[in-house]
């Protein structure tokens, strides 16, 4: 639905230039500064040494199966982002320019959707593995959320992305997080009926 309104340029893409024009209109050099930084967590750079962290961590405590849900989650986001931005074809915002010279295509947001793949793996694989309690559990998916948020609200006041665009990596985030998740479930119920 969120792709079909910014194809057809619909309701929810003038709503996207509403939002657009009051970040705007508040922003301070300031804000650009924290949100830059905010916005950094979920840069490639940064999003490929979460992936290659989690990768020698699972191989090293020999988890195979976790490994490969992990591997498919990061790799399938950049694949999945990449196809739909050559799909859908949207220019970024006009603001965009300032802070992106040589910009991408708009949606969906690569940052939003990386970062809700890649934090929510994180926190997936840190309460299926970790020894903690159920309050510890509860903070990991809590502290999760609050840095997904903050990237994409960071996308936001930058104006490097309409609302949609964060909307839609978002949808198409937890859509793959969703798959990734459980499959990795499934080859664990699998794995321990073998093993009985």
């Amino acid at each position: 639905m969120i792709t079909e309104d910014v194809v057809n340029h619909e309701s929810l893409t003038r709503f996207d230039d509403r939002v657009l024009e009051a970040l705007h209109q508040r922003t301070t050099p300031a804000g650009v500064a924290i949100f830059t930084m905010i916005s950094s967590v979920a840069s490639p750079l940064t999003m490929t040494m979460v992936a290659l962290g989690g990768v020698f961590v699972l191989a090293w405590r020999r988890e195979w199966i976790v490994l490969g849900g992990w591997v498919a989650a990061f790799s399938g986001a950049a694949l999945i982002d990449y196809w739909l931005k050559l799909v859908i074809h949207r220019p970024r915002p006009s603001y965009a320019a300032a802070l992106m010279p040589q910009a991408t295509w708009s949606f969906p947001s690569g940052h939003a959707m990386g970062s809700l793949v890649g934090y929510g793996m994180l926190a997936y694989v840190l309460c299926l593995l970790a020894t903690c309690n159920h309050r510890t559990r509860l903070w990991i998916v809590a502290g999760a959320a609050v840095v997904i948020v903050a990237i994409g609200v960071s996308r936001l006041y930058l104006g490097v992305h309409y609302f949609s665009d964060v909307v839609g990596g978002y949808a198409a985030g937890a859509i793959w997080l969703f798959a990734c998740v459980s499959a990795v479930e499934l080859a664990r119920r699998w794995r321990r009926r073998a093993e009985t």
